[in-house]
């Protein structure tokens, strides 16, 4: 038996080689000989479904996958497998009961919300998306997905800015190196500048939000300073007397960590250093590599800083699904 799952071992190990350099027919024909050597091994049977799927397999893929799903002995992993292969072969309704299920199974798994909700986008369920994306982010608030699909939604509503903004940065933070941040970044600093081109006073008067109508009261109190154009750095002009105007009159009503984290980012004196940081390259490249070099010093020790913690957002601060 030990040999039998050494064996086994050896050859998963094998065929995720194959996999990695893109040889999907070895891996198949690798892992089908480890299904037959031992036909009980669920991660064998999963690494065989994960094969098909990146052949384009699906059909072949659902085969294996659906019986370790009706067997009760799934994981989150193989829901997710299970929903990802029923999205390629296009049945949005299958994906979505596998989805169902699994959400019912792990209620506090980030990852099946952010799925379940994409699949409900291309079904064009455009509000169920966004309740569950926001669903995922009270029950998993430090999983970065719903806040990445949240954000991209709110930016195509018209009176969504304010989400979009919020969402994005949060997203940034928590992925700031993943390659989608860069493109994040960039739909912020879009979403600011449609956001005061318009009359900020009139949007709070006109939002149902509490928390929106606050953030946009504050917002317009220091919108006089785009008449000097929307740049990195009258945007930290903006951001830090918004942040200061919100601990005075908003913070104990509407806890927010991400304001809480500008605070201690202007405590520490990097808080320009940080938008610049945020929107400094997607803004003008050039521009900010000659600021980043006249302030090296603060930079280097922004830098340092945002190395060396991860930012979390913590459970109850949801407040776009609130009246």
């Amino acid at each position: 038996m030990a040999f039998g799952q050494e064996q086994i071992a050896t050859m998963r190990e094998n065929a995720r080689k194959f996999m990695m350099s893109g040889d999907m027919d070895n891996a198949v024909l690798v892992l089908n000989k480890a299904a037959q050597t031992d036909k009980n091994n669920i991660d064998v049977q999963k690494d065989l479904a994960l094969a098909y799927y990146y052949k384009k397999d699906y059909a072949k893929g659902l085969e294996i996958v659906k019986p370790l799903i009706e067997s009760g002995k799934a994981d989150v992993a193989t829901y997710q497998l299970a929903g990802t292969l029923y999205r390629g072969t296009d049945n949005g309704k299958e994906a979505e009961k596998i989805y169902k299920s699994a959400i019912e199974k792990f209620p506090n798994q980030g990852p099946l919300y952010s799925e379940y909700g994409e699949v409900q986008e291309v079904m064009k369920n455009g509000a169920a998306a966004i309740g569950i994306w926001e669903k995922g982010m009270e029950v998993a608030p430090s999983y970065s997905g719903n806040y990445y699909n949240a954000a991209i939604y709110y930016f195509k509503q018209p009176d969504g800015k304010i989400w979009a903004i919020l969402y994005g940065e949060i997203y940034a933070n928590m992925e700031s190196l993943n390659p989608k941040s860069a493109n994040i970044k960039k739909m912020v600093l879009d979403a600011y500048k449609e956001l005061f081109s318009g009359n900020l006073t009139q949007m709070a008067a006109t939002t149902k939000n509490a928390f929106a109508k606050a953030v946009l009261e504050t917002f317009a109190r220091q919108s006089g300073i785009t008449a000097q154009g929307l740049t990195p750095e009258t945007l930290a002009m903006i951001r830090t007397r918004f942040v200061l105007d919100w601990v005075n009159n908003f913070n104990k009503k509407f806890p927010y960590r991400l304001f809480e984290y500008h605070q201690q980012l202007m405590r520490d004196g990097i808080f320009d250093a940080y938008n610049q940081w945020m929107f400094g390259p997607t803004n003008n490249q050039s521009a900010f590599e000659t600021w980043a070099g006249a302030n090296k010093a603060v930079y280097d020790k922004f830098t340092e800083f945002h190395k060396s913690r991860v930012f979390k957002m913590p459970a109850g601060q949801v407040y776009s699904n609130r009246k």
